[in-house]
């Protein structure tokens, strides 16, 4: 069973990857080509049928950046079963709010960063 970069979620991936928010081209500038203690991160990455913002498949790790659209009970309630099923495969969710990209970056790279296995 394919779990990584389903056929049928490509042209999702693709419109997400040629339409990042501005919080996510920020941290993308920070996270690509290795910039990051050489970890690869992979925009628009999707595992199952959910599609992440960045995903560093070394790592094991995803990152959202959640808008004012995750911030009621219906958003949360499926961010909080999604992140649930990534943990079950293995894969940590890191998550940030997008104005913090920009009023904390440094902090969220530090976190990033320290959540790396040594």
């Amino acid at each position: 069973m394919v779990l990584h970069n389903r056929k049928y979620l490509k042209e999702n991936r693709k419109e997400l990857r040629n339409n990042l928010t501005p919080a996510e081209a920020e941290l993308w500038k920070y996270l690509k080509a290795g910039q990051l203690q050489g970890r690869k991160f992979r925009r628009q990455h999707s595992i199952g049928n959910h599609i992440l913002d960045f995903y560093c498949p070394s790592e094991r790790m995803a990152i959202e950046l959640d808008g004012q659209i995750h911030y009621n009970s219906i958003t949360e309630y499926f961010d909080e079963k999604r992140d649930a099923t990534l943990q079950v495969l293995g894969i940590k969710v890191l998550r940030y709010e997008n104005k913090d990209v920009f009023q904390n970056l440094e902090a969220i790279l530090q976190e990033i960063s320290n959540n790396f296995s040594k």
